[in-house]
C-alpha cells in the first residue's frame, strides 16, 4: 500500500480527535502492510499531557506484539512529532517515520536541523537505521489543524 493510504488512516484518527475536541493529530503503526495499532490525541480526555497520538499508537503496538522495540514498523502521523514523541520513537527503535504537516511551533525536528531545515546527521533524533519521510498529504493534515485552532479563537 502506498504511504498516502496509511496517512489517510491516520487522518481518520485525527478526525476522531477533532470530534472529541482534542488537538487533531492521528497516528497508525504499520508492519508488513498491516495496521497493528491506531491512536489519536487524548490529552484532554485522559488529563495527561503525554497522551499524544504517537504515544497512544506506540503503546498499543507494543501491547499487540508483546515487544518493546518496533524496528520493522512504520509510524504514520498527521503532524510532525514533538520532541517527546521523537524520543519515544528513538527508544522504540521505530524503523520508519512518515508525517504529514510540518509543525514550526511544536515540531521536535527543529532541534535537530540546520538553517536549511535539513536534519543534521550527527543529531539524528531517531534510531540510526530509521528512515524519515515528510509531507505525505501535508495539505490535508495541516488544514485540519488550522480549522481546529481557528475554531478556538
Amino acid at each position: 500500500m502506498p504511504d498516502e493510504y496509511y496517512m489517510q488512516q491516520a487522518l481518520k484518527e485525527a478526525h476522531e480527535a477533532f470530534d472529541e475536541d482534542e488537538v487533531p493529530v492521528g497516528a497508525v503503526v504499520v508492519i508488513n502492510n498491516k495496521i497493528i495499532a491506531r491512536g489519536h490525541n487524548q490529552v484532554e480526555r485522559l488529563n495527561d499531557s503525554t497522551a499524544h497520538a504517537e504515544i497512544i499508537a506506540l503503546t498499543s503496538a507494543y501491547n499487540h506484539l508483546g515487544a518493546k522495540y518496533l524496528p520493522d514498523a512504520t509510524l504514520f502521523v498527521t503532524v510532525e512529532p514533538c520532541l517527546m514523541c521523537c524520543g519515544a520513537m528513538y527508544w522504540g527503535k521505530i524503523g520508519r517515520i512518515v508525517y504529514g504537516a510540518s509543525d514550526e511551533k511544536n515540531g521536535g525536528l527543529r532541534f535537530f536541523t540546520d538553517e536549511d531545515g535539513l536534519v543534521k546527521p550527527e543529531s539524528w533524533p531517531f534510531h540510526p537505521k530509521a528512515q524519515l519521510v515528510k509531507g505525505v498529504l501535508a495539505e490535508e493534515c495541516g488544514m485540519l489543524m488550522k480549522t481546529f485552532f481557528r475554531s478556538k479563537r
